[in-house]
Order: structure tokens, then sequence, then C-alpha cells
């Protein structure tokens, strides 16, 4: 019974060094990683080179993912792009296994980790920005090596009565049995990594032979797939077809991996000696490489019709009209930020569309419905006020754009539900100057979307409607005072210059944080200087 709970203590130790080693690391290049993802994913190819490249750097397929699926939501990413992403991440996770076999128990690390681990806590206790994040993910690989130890220890105590006969045997149906085992394993430990450490170990002490190990590993790949399809069950439509892609495409892999198997030990067995542990843990960690890599290769050529067939699967509900609000995201501040910015510009792009169409010659009696919109800005709120982000950092800064810009947004929304009461002082002609001057540039916007040029010429309009709106109201008051004017025109009319300057302004301070919002280098003071950027009162 104390080996079990060795064993056990030796998995749950393994699984908690990944996941400590996982938050040191993103909390590390998190955000680097995240850069180089959109920078460098511009096709399935370079999606799954940088995909495998960030997995094996956070040791998480899973943050990747959701990284990616950030990314998909905030509009930076197409979904054939980051399907590439999310097969490449297949890769980068049997790194793991390389760790493992080439380190774990090649070198004896059992003295050294140990004062490594209280080195890394300390770091992570006493330190600050990059240092602690160092000490944790430090202190979360040596927990990796200590769980390793204790699952041999525990495992060892076993090694004559658990043995390759006690396992189903070599044929075709004893393999489908061990694929369903490796299945069973990586759901309840919801890792596949720590699910190939467990083969390798057992490997190790002779427990289970090499086929079987490698029947396991390929049900252990398939398995890891199972958590993530849970998790999109009742979510949106970039989550769902995310999690279909994953199964579906870790299933097609499992198939390939099933029939590669007899010719991939015939072929290792000319080199090494399979029924050597040393030997064998090598085998299968390169067969679980192999055969991943070999799937992407396969299926990059077909992405494109690979994509059309999860998107008939999964069809876009028509009130996800703005985009995905994705719960599984709020794991990741950074690619939550990176969603809500990118949501808020559709949101964006879809009110300056219906304001140009408003001010549009030809349009007085144009009726605008907003409900859509007015709803969407309600649910995006709660979600950003869902989303935690380091303060001070760059995508704390980004996330306070994404804030200001909805602000603003809400504000236009309601400026545009009352263009009615203010439409008819339009026909002055100082008014239709202005008009014409906010319809220009927001026509331009709604073209071309919130470009740096653009953001420019919308600041120079709210500073030129500002004056003229000053103008007119002295030389209002004048006339209303001189008895020149009616005073109920008079007022219609300063009401209308108002909602023209205010309305673009507001346009304007949209177009500002989410440019700021989606920026690699957001800038604090854009931020902390919001509330002098304009002269006038807000009303």
């Amino acid at each position: 019974m104390g080996s079990l709970f060795t064993l056990l203590g030796g998995l749950g130790l393994f699984l908690i060094g990944m996941q400590v080693l996982t938050d040191g690391l993103k909390s590390l290049a998190g955000e680097t990683l995240r850069k180089l993802l959109v920078r460098f994913t511009q096709s399935p190819v370079s999606g799954a080179a940088t995909g495998a490249v960030a997995t094996a750097i956070l040791q998480s397929s899973s943050a990747t993912t959701v990284a990616a699926v950030g990314f998909v939501g905030a509009g930076l990413l197409t979904f054939n792009q980051a399907l590439g992403i999310i097969f490449g991440a297949n890769i980068g996770t049997t790194i793991t296994g390389w760790i493992v076999a080439l380190i774990g128990f090649k070198l004896e690390l059992t003295t050294l980790v140990f004062p490594l681990v209280f080195a890394g806590a300390m770091l992570k206790l006493f330190t600050r920005g990059w240092v602690q994040q160092l000490g944790w993910a430090v202190a979360g690989f040596s927990l990796i090596f200590i769980g390793i130890d204790a699952l041999q220890s525990g495992m060892s105590v076993w090694e004559s009565t658990v043995t390759p006969d006690t396992f189903p045997g070599d044929t075709l149906f004893g393999r489908l049995q061990l694929v369903g085992l490796g299945i069973l394993i990586t759901i309840v430990t919801q890792s596949s990594s720590a699910g190939v450490a467990t083969a390798l170990v057992a490997l190790s002490v002779g427990a289970i032979s090499f086929t079987q190990a490698a029947a396991m590993v390929i049900g252990m790949d398939v398995g890891t797939t199972f958590t993530a399809f849970l998790a999109t069950l009742g979510r949106g439509t970039a989550m769902r077809r995310t999690g279909y892609a994953h199964v579906v495409y870790n299933v097609m892999t499992g198939i390939l991996a099933f029939f590669l198997l007899t010719p991939f030990v015939m072929l290792a067995s000319n080199w090494l000696a399979l029924d050597t542990a040393g030997d064998a843990q090598i085998a299968l960690v390169a067969f679980h490489s192999s055969f991943n890599i070999l799937g992407v290769i396969l299926i990059i050529g077909v992405t494109r019709q690979f994509a059309e067939l999860i998107e008939r699967l999964v069809p876009a509900r028509e009130a996800e009209a703005f985009g995905e609000l994705e719960d599984r995201l709020l794991q990741d501040g950074a690619a939550a930020t990176n969603a809500v910015a990118g949501q808020a510009a559709h949101i964006a792009d879809s009110l300056v569309g219906k304001l140009s169409t408003a001010l549009a010659p030809g349009r007085a009696r144009h009726t605008i419905a907003l409900d859509a919109e007015a709803a969407a800005l309600t649910a995006l709120s709660q979600y950003a006020e869902r989303i935690r982000t380091e303060p001070g950092s760059k995508a704390n800064y980004r996330l306070q754009s994404v804030f200001h810009a909805l602000d603003h947004l809400v504000r236009l929304q309601r400026r545009m539900e009352s263009l009615g009461q203010v439409r008819p002082a339009f026909a002055a002609e100082d008014i239709r100057n202005a008009v014409k001057t906010l319809q220009t540039i927001v026509t331009a916007v709604d073209e071309e979307g919130f470009t740096s040029p653009l953001v420019d010429a919308l600041d120079e309009a709210r500073q030129d409607l500002r004056d003229r709106r000053e103008a007119v109201r002295l030389a209002t008051i004048e006339r209303i005072s001189g008895g020149l004017e009616d005073a109920s025109d008079a007022l219609g009319q300063l009401d209308a210059m108002r909602w023209l300057h205010r309305s673009t302004y507001h346009i304007w301070r949209i177009g500002v944080h989410l440019e700021n919002a989606l920026s690699d280098t957001p800038h604090p003071l854009l931020i902390t200087d919001e509330h002098r950027v304009d002269t006038a009162q807000p009303a």
C-alpha cells in the first residue's frame, strides 16, 4: 500500500510541477510568445512551427491553444491560421517526454533538485518581476524530477509482480485495449505529459514492453482532447471549432500512429534494443514525436479543406454577430484582452458604418437600429470586468484602453440613438457644413477602418467642430438676445453642434484606445491623460 501511495504522490508532484513550470514560463515569456504567434503565423506552415516552439517553451498545449483562440476572437488570426498553431502544439507537447527520457533517467538529479526547489521558492517569495517568475519556473521544473523519482520508487516495488503479461498482449485487439487504457489515463490525470512520463517509468522497471507503451501513448495523444472538448460544450463558435478540430485531428493522427506502430518497431529495432529500458525509452519518445510530426506534414497541405470541414460541423450562430466571449480565455488575461479588444473593434465598425449611412444625404427619415450593438456592449463590458491582468503590465495597459474604448462606444451608441432629436437642426447652413465634415470622415473610417492617419484626421475634425461649436454658441446667444432668432430654434442648433462635436470626439477616442489595446507596445499616457484630451465638458 505504501508503494501505491508513493506512486500516486509522485504522479501528483509531476502534475503540480508541470503546472507551476507552465505558470512561471507563461508569466516570464508569455507576452513575447504571444507576439511571436501573431507575427510569424502567416500561413498554416508557419503557424505549426510557431505553435510547436511556443508549446515547447510554455510546456502547455492548452495555453498555446487558448492564446490562438483569443487571437481568432480578436480578428488577429483567421481560423485557418489558428489551425496551424493547434497542429504545431501537438509537436511541441512531445518535448516533455524527451526531457524526462534524456534528463530524468539519464542524470542523477535527486540531490540537486531539492535545493533548486528551495531556491525557486525563495525567489518567488522575496523577489519581483522576471526574477520571481524565473524562480517559480525553476521550482516547477525541479518538482517534475522529484515526481519522476517518486514514480520510480513506487513502481519499482511492483517490478516482480507487474509485468508485460499483466497487460493485454501484442495483438490487434490487445493494442486497441491499450489505446483505450491510454485514453483513460489521460482523462483521469488531464495531462498527456503525465501519462507519457508514467509509461516511461513503467518501461524503466520492465512493467510493460515497448509496443504496449507505444499503444498507450497513442491513446494518451487522443485522450488529451477529451477535457478540451468538454470545455467547449455550450461555448462560442471559435472555441467549439477549436475543440472539434483538436479532436478530429488527434483521432486521425492516432489512427495513423496505430498503423505505423509495427513498421516503426521493425525499423527501430535495427538501431535500438527495444527490450532494454534506456533504448526503449528513447524509442518511445521518438515514436511519439514522429507520428505527430508526420501528422502535421500530411494535414498542412489540406488545411483549408480541413477548416471547411470543421466550419460545416460547427456553423456560426446567428446570435454571435460580434464574436465570441469564451470563459476559458479568462485563464490567460492577455488572450482574453485581445479577444475583448477585437470584439470591441467589431462593434465600433458596426456603429461607424450605421452612422455613416444615417448621415448620408437623403437619409432624413433614416432610423438607426442599435439593439444588437447595445446588447453586445453590455455583455462585453461584463466579460471585461472578469479579466485579471498584472498591474503595470502591457496586458493591463491594453485592458485599461479596452475599458476606455467601451466607455466611448456606449456614449457614441447613446448619441446615435438621439440623432432624431437633433436632425431637424441639420438644415441650418452652419450645421450643414459641420454634418458634412463628420460624414466625410466617418465614411472614410467605415471603408478603411481606424488607421493611424484617419485617427489623426478625427482628432483634427473634433478640434475643428469644438471651435465651430463655440462660435455657433456665441453667435446664437447674440441673435437670441437681439431678438433676431427664435430661442427654441437657436437652442436646437446648439444641441446639434454639441451632438456633432461629442460624436466626433467619441469616435476619435474609440480609435485611439482600440489602437492602443491591440498594440504590441501600449502607451500608458493615452490612458492616464484621457480626462485632459478635450477642453469641452462632456454632455
